[in-house]
């Protein structure tokens, strides 16, 4: 227990005596040491929590003065001031202004009688220090003995059950994807919500360190589990006191281990449904019932899926975990990895390594409604990954096979690379220098550019061409009559000599105004994605 200012007055063999009534609330206060100065301003040389005892030597008589004195001592942060009395010292008795200025401050003021040197209440109050911090030592042993014993038990459940038991704070462990594992009591089985923010932000940092905060006047504290890599989450909820405090380290680490634990023993279920998917993929053409009992069989019954291909560490990303000295067995070792990190946060868990060029690729297969973006940049940040289009089961061959050749294109951007029909023209654009296809479009509308109505006639032309060459279409859009559209682009093709009937042509018109867009889709008052020019 803590060293409380009563504790020190309760002593007989001190002899201590407060010079005014002095408040229950002030004498709950903790002595964190005792010193000694005569000093005529101490607080700058004290650290807070402080007896500070003085005989009062250099001390103002006058009741401004003394008034200063102790509102020095009192912000310095001292807990205590006592007053040594007796033969031969300056006072026998405290002052009269001493004892109102401590007692408008709210500092208690004690008397140190003759008979009791100032060495004696140091040694009290040091030795009652000690005594705390060997009762915290004992309890933090006490309870890490508890938890070693707990985790030779089964599972993480025993571990936090006896966490709570010991220190009165609540413990619940959590998956990288912040889903609840086990708690150790029902109280703390379902966290604040305001825990989730946290526990989202701590999971986003991996291994580099934890977070706290406070809600609803709780306080809540996450720390990440694992040895090197994520793999769980340890959500504490209340204000561990010194002794749990100093046992929070082991606690994490016994969970790591247990978590470490779980991870190899489910080796064999991800051995099992990679099996599963080469299974699937091994047939050129799988018949649709055998393609969906596949995926049912590990819960996966989304009606139409897609295949994701992700560059294994190493292999091109732009940050590596694996040196490129490594040696091929620690690259494969970090695909492996990783492929575990996707298991885990993919339903299903269709995932398998395989050989590829330049390195190991993953391979995995995914309902549609998977935000599978938000999965990857979780668990395979910076690393090139492409995204084929979502199939039936039967086909999801196909959209790997697709998936593999974005790898290419994700390695340029720097981002994943999704197969989607509206934007094959974007990555294709996205390939090339900026300079060279400005000049390009430059080239085809700059007889446009040099018109008085120029900015019209290219937005007519640009309206024309994203609705496949509908001119009811593009009136409507523009808010114009369609001859008004018909007479724009007859001026238009006036002016750059090009002619609307021609495939060649077209295609000019079509990538010249998609390039000054910017290579975005555009999408129109219809709400339908733009087309590509027909003809080509």
């Amino acid at each position: 227990m803590p060293l409380h200012l009563s504790d020190l007055l309760a002593r007989p063999d001190l002899g201590l005596s407060a010079s005014y009534d002095v408040p229950p609330r002030l004498l709950a206060r903790t002595i964190e040491a005792a010193t000694v100065s005569d000093l005529p301003a101490p607080g700058k040389w004290l650290q807070g929590g402080e007896l500070l005892m003085t005989i009062g030597l250099l001390l103002p008589q006058e009741p401004a003065a003394c008034r200063a004195y102790v509102r020095d001592v009192a912000e310095g942060g001292a807990a205590c001031l006592a007053l040594g009395l007796g033969q031969g010292l300056p006072y026998q008795e405290a002052p009269e202004p001493l004892v109102t200025a401590a007692e408008e401050a709210g500092l208690p003021l004690l008397t140190v009688p003759d008979e009791v040197p100032f060495i004696a209440v140091t040694k009290a109050v040091f030795d009652a220090r000690a005594k705390e911090q060997r009762a915290l030592l004992q309890r933090a042993f006490a309870t890490q003995r508890r938890l070693t014993a707990a985790a030779t038990g089964d599972g993480l459940r025993p571990m936090l059950a006896e966490w709570t038991a010991a220190t009165g704070v609540g413990a619940a462990v959590f998956d990288p994807l912040g889903r609840l594992l086990s708690a150790g009591e029902p109280a703390h089985r379902t966290p604040l919500a305001q825990a989730q923010d946290l526990i989202e932000r701590v999971a986003a940092r991996g291994l580099r360190g934890s977070a706290s905060s406070t809600a609803a006047g709780q306080q809540l504290e996450v720390q990440p589990l694992g040895a090197r890599r994520l793999r769980g989450l340890l959500l504490l909820t209340g204000r561990p006191d010194d002794a749990a405090r100093s046992v929070v380290p082991g606690l994490v680490s016994l969970l790591s281990l247990e978590l470490e634990r779980r991870h190899l023993r489910d080796e064999p279920e991800r051995r099992r449904r990679s099996a599963l998917l080469s299974e699937l993929l091994a047939d050129e053409d799988p018949a649709a019932a055998r393609a969906r009992d596949i995926l049912r069989s590990v819960g996966l019954t989304a009606e139409r899926v897609r295949g994701v291909v992700v560059a294994g560490p190493g292999t091109g990303g732009r940050t590596a975990s694996a040196a490129p000295d490594a040696g091929a067995g620690a690259a494969d070792g970090a695909a492996q990895e990783m492929a575990a990190d996707l298991a885990l946060a993919m339903p299903g868990g269709l995932v398998r390594v395989v050989d590829g060029a330049p390195g190991a690729v993953i391979e995995a297969v995914v309902g549609e409604e998977l935000d599978i973006r938000d999965v990857l940049a979780r668990f395979a940040p910076h690393c090139p990954a492409g995204i084929g289009p979502a199939t039936a089961p039967e086909a999801v061959r196909v959209s790997l096979r697709q998936a593999t050749g974005l790898l290419a294109v994700s390695r340029s951007s720097g981002e994943p690379a999704e197969a989607r029909q509206s934007q094959a023209s974007r990555l294709l654009l996205d390939l090339g220098d900026r300079r060279t296809l400005h000049g390009y479009a430059d080239t085809v509308l700059g007889p446009l550019d040099l018109a008085d109505n120029g900015e019209e006639l290219i937005a007519t032309l640009t309206a024309w061409l994203e609705t496949g060459g509908a001119w009811d279409a593009t009136s409507r859009r523009l808010g114009v009559h369609r001859h008004t559209v018909r007479n724009r682009l007859d001026k238009a093709m006036d002016l750059t000599g090009r002619r609307l009937d021609d495939p060649d042509d077209r295609f000019d018109l079509w990538l010249a105004t998609r390039i000054r867009r910017g290579g975005a889709s555009a999408t129109g008052s219809d709400g339908r994605s733009a087309a590509p020019p027909p003809g080509r």
